[in-house]
């Protein structure tokens, strides 16, 4: 028996699940005479991860920023950066438009670019239409232009109405003018939450194109993690930390990969239109290891394995934020050219020759809280019977998927909580 069963709340008749990743709210009671209903059968699974290109992209670019040594808590949105290169990219010509194609990995031809646009546009309007129900969400993406060429109003268009990208021109001000209005727009899209500085100051000369991405989620669950099942225990991550553990148990899609070591877990948010996905060692450990076993195709198998069973979650409240800069590990996934303005070929973003626009930066803001809130309506009852145990002391990793269309908003890494701090660190 786990050690930990013993420090799990009593799971009485009529005691449900949750998970923490986002928000959620709501929960039920029933009379402990009567036997639970039955659940109902489990949601169609979504889209397979294996050919979606936000799950590639996501993997790839996730790897590569956790190569830097100073990458801790990390969070980001694989959706939102496709769509915003998907953008600039359209506005490219030569090799720069083949080096974002190859990031992608979208073909070159014109009706498959058009189709994975669409792809793009489908999946941000889902989770647009997904807002206030089945989670909370503040996102905002643009291309701030300084001292540019006249932009194209129908690549402005074009960005706009398939990839919410807006145009925003940069004032003639020098680098602390340029963060000031960077973090003023950040701001305003992570929901008037201050996000963290940008490292090292931003050198926009003439003719720079800046993306940025900003963007805050808080999940709404099907059941609410009662005050009643909170306590205070230690999360074991880069720091030991005194922290907010929420405990739930309810029936959840679920797998052990015995080889690897690895739990994995599926949470349905509220109405089951996106899903958390939670990869969790079996022992406390940074995630070094689970890293370099993912890929599409393993992540696949993973979620084609995970069967509907009875498992008692434990997962720390907490808030994850992090603020990147992209040019780095972007550059590293062979996005070379567009950063030199000499061979850089934004043509199709101005209508002028080539040599004009390059990419000055590329900037991401995210946000994702951990809490207790559940969606509005009542909880259908589950038949709750030796769960299996989810317990999340120590490192894991999110994902946040649309179950519509498979395509993956979210992507993160939890190595520490924020707490009272007590000794020895991974």
């Amino acid at each position: 028996m786990n050690p930990r069963s013993a420090m799990l709340p009593r799971l009485d008749v009529g005691f449900l699940i949750l998970s923490s990743v986002l928000l959620v709210q709501g929960s039920t009671t029933s009379s402990p005479k009567k036997s639970p209903a039955a659940p109902a059968s489990p949601p169609a699974r979504p889209p397979s991860p294996v050919g979606d290109l936000t799950w590639a992209l996501g993997l790839r670019l996730y790897q590569a920023i956790r190569s830097e040594p100073s990458s801790v808590n990390m969070v980001f949105s694989p959706l939102l950066v496709a769509s915003s290169l998907g953008a600039l990219g359209g506005g490219s010509a030569g090799t720069t438009a083949s080096q974002v194609q190859d990031l992608l990995k979208t073909p070159s031809s014109s009706k498959a670019g058009a189709k994975i646009g669409n792809l793009l546009s489908a999946a941000l309007k889902s989770f647009t239409d997904a807002n206030g129900t089945t989670f909370h969400l503040h996102t905002s993406s643009a291309v701030f232009s300084k001292q540019a060429p006249p932009v194209s109003k129908a690549f402005v268009k074009d960005s706009q109405d398939k990839f919410r990208l807006q145009h925003q021109p940069m004032g003639k001000g020098d680098a602390k003018a340029d963060l000031k209005q960077l973090y003023a727009w950040a701001k305003a899209g992570l929901g008037g939450l201050d996000g963290a500085p940008v490292e090292g100051e931003i050198k926009a000369k003439a003719g720079a194109l800046i993306l940025a991405n900003a963007l805050r989620f808080k999940g709404l669950w099907e059941r609410e993690f009662s005050q009643e099942s909170t306590d205070r225990r230690t999360f074991l991550g880069k720091k030991y930390t005194k922290v907010v553990m929420m405990h739930r148990a309810g029936l959840y899609r679920f797998h052990e990969d015995m080889e690897n070591m690895v739990q994995v877990l599926e949470v349905p948010l509220w109405g089951d239109k996106a899903s958390l996905v939670l990869l969790l060692p079996f022992h406390v450990e940074n995630l070094d290891r689970v890293e370099k076993l993912l890929n599409p195709e393993r992540l696949s198998k993973w979620l084609e394995k995970t069967g509907v069973t009875s498992v008692a979650i434990s997962l720390p409240r907490a808030n994850i934020s992090s603020t990147l800069s992209l040019q780095k590990p972007l550059s590293a996934l062979g996005l070379t050219d567009a950063w030199d303005q000499k061979v850089a070929d934004f043509s199709g973003v101005s209508g002028k020759s080539k040599g004009k626009l390059h990419l000055g930066g590329v900037f991401h803001w995210a946000s994702l809280e951990l809490a207790a809130e559940a969606g509005k309506g009542a909880a259908v009852e589950e038949n709750i019977q030796k769960p299996k145990l989810f317990y999340a002391d120590h490192p894991f990793i999110i994902f946040v998927r649309d179950n519509a269309t498979g395509a993956l908003l979210l992507m993160g890494a939890v190595d520490h909580v924020e707490g009272e701090p007590l000794h020895d660190e991974l």
